[in-house]
């Protein structure tokens, strides 16, 4: 490894993020509204005198904590990009899966990623700290979260400017060995934070910063759990069943409407809440459709509808109960629907939608 000057510690805080409407529909063309949360993913990034080569890798969240050389680094990431390849090959999702069950997975594949952009790896030993807010897996965007935060925290170190354009197509990357062909929405969102709306013209993504008028008060986020599945595997579930039935297309382009019907509604001087909960009603009815909405979270949704409210998934969904991670619920009185039994089992994420995005933070 070669000797150069030793950088300070490095901090960098990103945000989760929600779709608000537009999942499944954006893999496939039609646009998403998606909005950066404020509850934070933050990876620290610290040199170390005195210890030549290996990493130290740190997830609490995982319970992971271990030590890795940048050998295995570069193998690790070179085995995930070629699984990566082969489900790009046959569509086959069990690609995806992370590695030998390896809970650094992500973080070894964005280090491997990064350094890969970067030329190499770093001319010093450091530790890496991953603390987060997100649940895993659901939703929430954590695994974008990770990819950006960790990709920056290299980037700064070896004295790359951690731009947007320089930072996307590492974390695409990043997601695409985690979720197949992802949209390329969440790392988008989380790099820029606010509300975003995200649309591919020619096969490229575009993203638009969205400038709401109307509050997003009444709205609240419910984590149902850890999905069975993946998001690749979702995904690619859905992929069959259209290519089954393409009738199913119908459902999509009814997503996409809906989107650009509930955009429409937050850029409004004054949100008509009827008119937000017919939305969130007929996505989540072609969310139902597409297969994506396992019996149990279909039943709670159908006893907030009962109650006044709509929920729909945030995400992915799941195929099989009884969990389908992140559901945005509404009413129109905030509190309507506290003593809801049927929510009363799930956690509750009190969160701002709109949160700023990517932070260099100072060392406290």
């Amino acid at each position: 490894m070669a000797s150069g000057p030793e950088p300070a510690t490095i901090r960098v805080s990103v945000p989760g993020k929600t779709i608000l409407c537009g999942e499944h529909a954006a893999v496939y063309g039609h646009p998403a509204l998606v909005a950066a949360i404020d509850r934070r993913l933050e990876a620290r990034l610290t040199p170390v005198s005195g210890r030549t080569g290996d990493v130290q890798i740190a997830v609490p969240q995982l319970d992971c904590h271990e030590t890795v050389s940048w050998s295995k680094i570069h193998a690790h990431t070179d085995r995930t990009r070629s699984r990566w390849l082969a489900y790009r090959e046959d569509g086959d999702a069990r690609h995806l899966v992370a590695a030998d069950g390896d809970p650094a997975h992500l973080v070894k594949v964005a280090l491997g990623e990064a350094a890969a952009v970067c030329g190499g790896e770093p001319p010093f030993v450091f530790d890496l700290h991953v603390a987060s807010a997100l649940p895993i897996g659901a939703g929430f965007g954590s695994s974008a979260a990770a990819a950006v935060a960790i990709a920056a925290a290299l980037l700064v170190a070896m004295g790359h400017e951690p731009t947007v354009d320089a930072l996307m197509p590492i974390a695409l990357d990043i997601e695409r060995r985690q979720h197949g062909q992802p949209s390329g929405v969440d790392p988008a969102t989380v790099l820029r934070g606010g509300v975003v709306w995200a649309t591919r013209e020619e096969g490229e993504l575009k993203v638009e910063p969205i400038d709401l008028r109307a509050p997003l008060a009444g709205l609240t986020l419910i984590h149902t759990g850890t999905p069975a599945e993946t998001t690749g595997e979702v995904v690619a579930a859905v992929r069959r069943r259209l290519e089954r039935d393409p009738g199913l297309e119908t459902e999509l382009e009814r997503l996409g409407t809906i989107t650009h019907d509930f955009r429409a509604l937050l850029e409004a001087p004054d949100l008509d809440p009827d008119a937000l909960l017919t939305k969130m009603r007929n996505a989540q009815t072609a969310l139902e459709r597409l297969g994506v909405v396992p019996p149990a979270v279909q039943a709670l949704a159908r006893a907030v509808e009962a109650a006044g409210g709509a929920a729909k998934i945030s995400g992915a969904g799941a195929l099989s109960d009884p969990a389908a991670g992140a559901v945005i619920v509404y009413h129109p009185e905030r509190h309507a629907l506290d003593g809801l039994p049927e929510l009363a089992t799930h956690r509750r994420l009190d969160t701002h939608f709109g949160a700023e995005g990517l932070r260099i933070l100072p060392m406290a």
